[in-house]
């Protein structure tokens, strides 16, 4: 009755009506940010998938390129992965064969198929474009009918010599140089003398991953990453810049490769994982790995 009289009964009413209100609103808020934190993470692991589907697409777009221009359809003999000793097994065999002049094709395919690449290969010449890029090689006699895919590839180039015209540095690590490996979260580096390790050192970094539930916005989340991998590469380019080996090669995680385009020799995406020196091994294995593709 005392409420009544004061107004206080209406305001409590009012009061409750905000509270309940209030709630609502919180658990709208609550299933808001819930929901954006899932569509993050799902998209953070849609991007992890990207790099391992890019090979599979362009694949995919040769084969309907080629069923577009009504291409007879031809498939290598076979592929191989060449490492070490193999390796330096067929660069012999291949060094050692010798033509008439002008009997052996030498070519380094990028981007186009040359003219005279096309002519020599004929009917398999759609599988020289499917392996650029690579080193295609074939003789007058078509003995031989292969195509490499060099490490440390030249510049574009066609030959038609007494032997096949290659440098074994292409495909080997020779002389000194430097191996660099980047992701966000971890670095290695390592002077080599052709293939003898000479010094390695490397770091991890502390960067978040994806966003969890709760706590901060993910504006913020992106933003603190950011700074991180920002100042993980700070300390990166601050080891490449005082190594001793002048020749760079830098591996690793495809999207930060192009921060280092500048300085690097060549750089190559690879998929090593784990420690830095564990990560680094992998890495220089899967840089001096060539295919080999039969034709």
């Amino acid at each position: 009755m005392l409420d009544e009289l004061l107004g206080r009964a209406e305001l409590k009413e009012r009061i409750d009506e905000l509270e309940d209100e209030n709630h609502h609103l919180e658990r709208r808020a609550q299933a808001e940010e819930e929901r954006r934190s899932e569509a993050v993470t799902e998209r953070q692991n849609a991007e992890e998938q990207i790099n391992r589907l890019e090979s599979r697409i362009v694949e995919l777009e040769d084969r309907v390129e080629r069923l577009g221009d009504d291409e007879e359809s031809v498939e290598f003999r076979g592929t191989e992965s060449l490492h070490g000793k193999r390796l330096d097994e067929v660069l012999a065999r291949l060094e050692r064969i010798e033509t008439e002049p002008e009997g052996a094709l030498t070519a380094m395919v990028i981007d186009d198929l040359p003219e005279t690449v096309r002519d020599a290969f004929g009917d398999h010449a759609p599988l020289v474009a499917r392996a650029a890029p690579c080193l295609a090689l074939t003789d007058d006699a078509g003995l031989v009918s292969a195509a490499l895919s060099p490490p440390n590839p030249p510049e574009e180039f066609v030959s038609w010599t007494d032997s096949f015209d290659f440098d074994s540095a292409w495909f080997r690590p020779e002389g000194r140089f430097t191996f660099a490996l980047v992701r966000s979260d971890l670095f290695a580096i390592a002077e080599y003398d052709g293939r003898e390790r000479l010094s390695v050192s490397g770091f991890e970094s502390d960067v978040k991953g994806d966003h969890s539930k709760g706590g901060f916005s993910q504006a913020r989340f992106e933003r603190i990453r950011e700074g991180q991998i920002d100042d993980h590469l700070d300390r990166c380019r601050e080891k490449i810049d005082s190594r001793d080996a002048d020749r760079l090669y830098v591996v690793g995680q495809r999207t930060l490769l192009a921060e280092f385009r500048d300085v690097a020799d060549r750089t190559k995406p690879v998929d090593a994982t784990g420690k830095p020196k564990e990560a680094l091994d992998d890495a220089f294995y899967e840089f001096w790995t060539t295919r080999l593709f039969r034709i």
